[in-house]
This record gives C-alpha cells, structure tokens and sequence, in this order.
C-alpha cells in the first residue's frame, strides 16, 4: 500500500526537471526520444505535403472567363420535388417486406424459407440488373420499343428530362417499382420452382421483359406514349395511353409473367381442385399473410403519389392518397361480402385480396379520377378478384397468393376503368404545379370513347405481349430442367432441399405439416412410418 501510494504522489515541477536530466543522461532514453520527435516531425511534413498538393490541384487555379457560365433548365435540381421522390422511392422499396409477409403466409410452412430467399435474392439481382440496363432500356431515349442510352448509368444528366428531380433519386424511385414486379411474379409459382431456376427467369423479367415493354409506356419516345400524335401510331384516335403509376405497367406485366409461369409448372403435388373434389391448400399463417398486406397498402402511398415525381402538385398529392384509400377499402368490403355470398364464411383470405385488388386497379387512374370514382372502380375490383380465383380454380391452374387475378386481372380493369371513370378535371402533374389545359374525361362523364379505345390498346399490347414473351422463357427454363423441382424433391420439402432448414425449426411439426424430409429427424417416440405412409395430397 505504502508503495502504491508513493507512485501515486504527484511531482513538484523541480522533481520532474531532474527525472527528466536523469533519463538524458540514459542512451536507451535518448534513442528513445529521437524516435518519438522524429516521427511526429515527419508526419508533420507529410500532411502539409498533402495540403499542398491538393490546394494546388484543386484549388488554386484560375480560369480565364469572358462570361457567366450557361445554366441548362434541365441541370437545375429542384430539391422539395427530389426529396419527396426519395421518402416515396424508400415506401415502395418497403412493400418487399409486405409481399415477403404476404407469400410467406399464404404459403405452407415447408416452403417458407424459400420464399424468403427468392424475395431477398430477387431484390439484389433486380438491383443490379437495373443499374447495367434496366434503366437505360426503360426510361432513356431511343426508339419506339427500347432505350439505349445510360446503361450502367453512364452520362446521365443531372435531373430526369423537365421532372427537376436528380436523376438517381428518379432511378431508386423506378428500381423499387421494377422490384415491385419481379416479386409480383414469384407469387404464383411458390411451392415447387427450382431456386436456379427462379434465378434464371428473373433474369430475363427486371433486366428484358419488364423494362423493354415498359418503355413502351413509360418510355420518353415510347409507341404507346406518343400514340395518338401527329406521326405516330394512330394519329386520328387523338390520345396516348395513360397509365399513372402501373395497372398495366407494373402490376399486369407481373401477374401475366406469374400466369405463365404456373402454366408451365402445373400444379403443387397434391394439389387438387374443386372440379376434382378438393380444394385450395391451406395458408400456414393468416396473421403473417394479411399483415404483409397492410404493409403493402401503407407502401402504396409512395407507390401512387410519388408517381406524381412532384411535392408541388399539392392538390394531385391528396387527391391521389384519397383515391388510393378508397378504392382499397371499397374492394375490401365487396370482396368479403361477396365471399361471404358464396361460402357463407368470412373469409381473411378474400379481404386480403380484395383490398390488394382495389390498390391495384386505382393505381392507373389515381390521378385522374374523383373520389366517388375511386370507390365505384374499386368495389368492382373486389369481385373481381374473388371471380378471377374462382376461374384458376376451373382452369386447374395453382396461384397459391391470388397474384394472378390480384396484378393480372385486376391490372386490366384499373387499366380500363381510366376510360370510363376520368372525371374530365385533370391533366397531367407538373414540377411546379399541374397542367389541367387537357383534361382526360371518360364515359361516364361524357368523353366518349376516345380515352377508353387508347386503354384498350395499351392494356391489350402489352398483355398480349409479356404473356407471349413470359411463356417462351418460362418453356425454355423448363426445356433445360431448372423450373420445377423433381417429385422426389417436392415431397422431401422444398425448405429442407433447397436451403437445409426449416422456417420454423424449434417447432414440434405436426403428421399433416412435416415434409417427406423431416421423417427421418423424427423423435424415436413417433413412428417414421406413420408419416411415410401418409398419402400426397395429406402432406402440406
């Protein structure tokens, strides 16, 4: 203690300047010293070195200017219009965990792991094939039916054509939509496709199919853009084809590469359908399911009016959020009522959809009708849906989410609704405020057919299309035995074969939930043969 307390005794400065006379007289010390000063002194140098040369690099020239130098409309960047794009861009990037809740839910517990790694796989590969030529086949400038400028985002401009938003803000913004549908399309072919083979169609979905067709809309010189114009295609019907945020261009492209898709893959083992005596597989988990699609709903407020690419059209904002609140609930309602029509039972599943329906079909025309509208367009959607599952259902073809008749169909109707239900009030957004001088005006409001002929077009070209193009590739995946699984691999567990684990591994899975591939894990106390005996259609 005593010794202790002596080291702990603070030094007068007279006792510190002779311990520090006794080191110097110390070679060891002395070397030491050197070392230490020697080393401060050179990085010392070092940095005012750096400083220099980068003040003269960078900082000190002076140009020669005549001039104030030109600014170009389109390098202003219009910061409100950027940032809000951005806050939508991160609310329709959030409906991955929606859709990722969604199908993990509706589906059964023995493929849940593989739901969750295509969503998340998906989303890395839509990344990047989005950045390398997604973009640049979509939105940048070339010809009637494809872009061909910006691929790897080379060269681009500082704002997207007259929006005033940066021009990385518009693609994080697109990128989410583009991801939006390629999880669109994994939907209906859950429970039996080969993850290298969700690999490959993927492939061809966010980095050809989605974006080259899109372009035909979406695209600044795209064929259905301009149609209707002096020069164009059809230049006596007066009117191009809208579509504000994506019936067809999102949600119809992905419900019809999903249709084709659960074609050529045929249905789940053991699946067997009402004209066959049995019926839909049962979802393992309700509450994950429709609280995906509430996150879906939320997300959809980025997806509709941050379509407007503008904080400044502050009317169309609220007018859009308030038709995509009503239309979602009015298909809610409609749905499960109408459910309950039919099984006397309501039905989560069916509201579920429905409201997913209604989001779907306002989606086109969110801007341009009212809101009386909106809730008589989404109603419809409602039915809709449930009488699309019920068509599946005769077709003997398996959508274990409802992503066919939720995107594909209900795409349709939001797609053509537009000519029936454009109130004839609103034009077009704007970055600064909207331009009203041409109103789109349906039938139901005196327009005519001349709106509804242009939707008509648009939605069946592109359907007819993507569906044409989607069985070509899902056909040639399957020619080369990546798309579906081999029987014996299904029935193992698509979980346990594909990814070797179990969503749900701490649970005790029950005789009618275990896939053929836990049998053997089982505890001595359950007889293996109990559930190798089980016939197909008890296995879920």
């Amino acid at each position: 203690m005593v010794a202790v307390s002596q080291q702990r005794k603070r030094l007068s400065l007279a006792e510190k300047f002779s311990r520090l006379a006794g080191r110097l007289r110390d070679p060891e010390w002395r070397r030491y010293a050197g070392l230490l000063f020697g080393g401060k002194a050179i990085g010392v140098g070092l940095t005012l070195l750096i400083m220099t040369v980068v003040a003269g690099l960078f900082f000190t020239h002076v140009y020669a200017q005549t001039a104030a130098p030109e600014v170009k409309a389109a390098d202003v960047v219009n910061p409100v219009n950027t940032a809000w794009t951005l806050v939508a861009a991160f609310l329709v990037f959030g409906m991955q965990v929606g859709f990722t809740m969604l199908e993990a839910g509706f589906c059964r517990s023995r493929e849940t792991v593989n739901v969750l790694v295509e969503c998340v796989v998906d989303t890395c590969l839509c990344g990047i094939l989005f950045y390398a030529v997604g973009f640049a086949f979509m939105f940048a400038h070339g010809n009637g039916f494809i872009g061909y400028h910006w691929f790897f985002l080379q060269n681009a401009p500082a704002t997207y054509e007259t929006t005033g938003v940066a021009f990385l803000a518009v693609w994080i913004f697109q990128f989410a939509f583009a991801d939006t549908c390629s999880t669109i399309t994994s939907g209906a072919m859950i429970g039996r496709t080969g993850f290298v083979g969700d690999l490959l169609y993927s492939i061809c979905v966010t980095g050809f199919i989605y974006p080259i067709i899109g372009h035909w809309a979406w695209g600044p010189d795209g064929w259905l853009a301009t149609m209707g114009s002096a020069g164009y295609v059809f230049p006596s019907l007066g009117m191009s084809f809208h579509d504000f945020a994506g019936s067809t261009v999102v949600h119809t492209i992905g419900g019809f590469i999903a249709f084709a898709g659960a074609i050529v893959l045929g249905p789940r083992l053991g699946r067997k359908f009402k004209r066959d005596g049995g019926g839909p597989m049962l979802p393992h988990d309700l509450t994950i399911a429709v609280s995906g699609g509430l996150i879906l709903w939320f997300g959809w407020y980025g997806f509709n009016p941050g379509s407007t690419l503008s904080a400044m059209d502050f009317i169309g904002i609220g007018r859009v959020a308030t038709n995509t609140t009503l239309a979602a609930c009015a298909a809610g309602l409609t749905s499960i009522i109408y459910g309950y029509i039919m099984t006397k039972k309501w039905d989560a599943s069916f509201t579920t959809n429905g409201f997913l329906a209604g989001l779907v079909a306002i989606t086109c025309p969110c801007y341009w009708v009212s809101p009386t509208g909106a809730v008589l367009l989404g109603g419809i959607a409602g039915v809709l849906v449930i009488l699309g599952v019920e068509l599946l259902e005769w077709l003997r073809i398996d959508d274990p989410i409802g992503a066919v008749p939720v995107h594909g169909f209900c795409g349709i109707w939001g797609t053509l609704s537009l000519g029936l239900f454009a109130c004839g009030k609103y034009g077009a957004t704007g970055p600064i405020s909207p331009d009203n001088s041409a109103p789109l005006t349906g039938l139901f409001y005196g327009g005519g057919l001349q709106v509804l002929k242009a939707q008509i077009i648009g939605s069946a070209c592109i359907t007819v299309a993507t569906f044409a193009v989607a069985m070509v590739v899902m056909l040639a995946v399957n020619a080369i035995g990546m798309l579906r699984l081999p029987p014996e691999m299904e029935s193992y567990g698509m979980d346990l074969h594909e990814h070797g684990i179990s969503a749900y591994p701490e649970y005790v899975i029950s005789a009618l939930g275990a896939p053929g591939g836990m049998v053997q894990d089982l505890p001595a106390s359950q007889p293996k043969a109990a559930f190798a005996s089980k016939p197909l259609s008890q296995v879920s």
